[in-house]
């Protein structure tokens, strides 16, 4: 396969190596002459001087896809696999992404070469372990998220609503309002969701499901109708007074004075 425009990627991850050029002038001799073997033109060589392999967020990196993408090059060549990514969860990325534009992806020192089939079905063999560790990263992350569960450890993501909007969500359902009416009740005021997003009723039964209403806040708005010096959350000071007997409507006429009782008069003898 000649007539193949090749875009060469160096990298070294310390400083040291960088600055004496002696790890990234290796590299770059050995993919010029495997180029040169197979009649392969070196287009442009990318270098990442004092960046680490453990992820594809490299300046270089980054450059050679973008070069690639847009079709000024047809291969990405490398002198080792772990100056491209020590990761094969990484490598099948790129591999994929190099499949689905239609660039070869070589690596000179395992026989990764996605321009030949021999080379092709070595790329597939590494992919194939890279799903395989991706699996065990999964059941790993699973495993331990149900330790933690049974532990008691709340996961996932805490929550930032903001207290005032918690208390608020919750007086309206309190209120006995639907859930879709607090979601267009707080979107009408311009409330963001925690995420900055538009209310939904979904969004309103996660806040709820983590602040039940048990939990309820005395209402501030209490307080200006109330003296100062009396609490919201004490009983009404009406009935905290004891009660006065009811007196019973007078009807204008005073009641009879009641007279000396008689005593039984005794029956005279003849």
């Amino acid at each position: 396969m000649n007539g193949i425009r090749v875009l060469a990627y160096c990298r070294v991850s310390t400083d040291e190596q960088g600055h004496s050029g002696l790890g990234l002038e290796a590299q770059r001799q050995a993919i010029t002459a495997e180029c040169e073997r197979r009649g392969w033109e070196v287009v442009e060589v990318i270098e990442d001087r004092g960046y680490s392999a453990k992820n594809l967020k490299r300046p270089g990196v980054q450059a050679a896809l973008e070069t690639l993408a847009a079709r000024r090059a047809d291969a990405l060549v490398v002198s080792k696999l772990d100056r491209l990514s020590r990761s094969l969860l990484d490598f099948a990325n790129v591999m994929a992404v190099a499949q689905r534009e239609g660039w070869a992806l070589v690596a000179l020192d395992c026989a990764v070469d996605t321009s030949s089939p021999s080379g092709e079905a070595m790329a597939n063999m590494l992919a194939t372990f890279a799903q395989f560790e991706r699996r065990l990263i999964g059941q790993r992350t699973r495993d331990a998220l149900a330790v933690k569960r049974k532990q008691g450890v709340r996961l996932g993501r805490p929550p930032t609503t903001p207290q005032p909007v918690v208390a608020r969500v919750k007086r309206e359902r309190a209120k006995g309002r639907t859930l879709r009416e607090i979601a267009d009740r707080l979107n009408a005021d311009g409330v963001p969701t925690a995420q900055g997003g538009r209310w939904w009723p979904g969004t309103v039964r996660l806040l709820l499901a983590r602040e039940p209403l048990d939990t309820l806040p005395p209402d501030p708005s209490l307080s200006r109708l109330l003296p100062p010096d009396e609490d919201p959350e004490d009983p009404d000071p009406t009935f905290a007074q004891p009660r006065r007997p009811i007196a019973k409507p007078s009807t204008g006429q005073s009641p009879p004075t009641p007279g000396p009782v008689s005593s039984p008069s005794t029956p005279r003898k003849s």
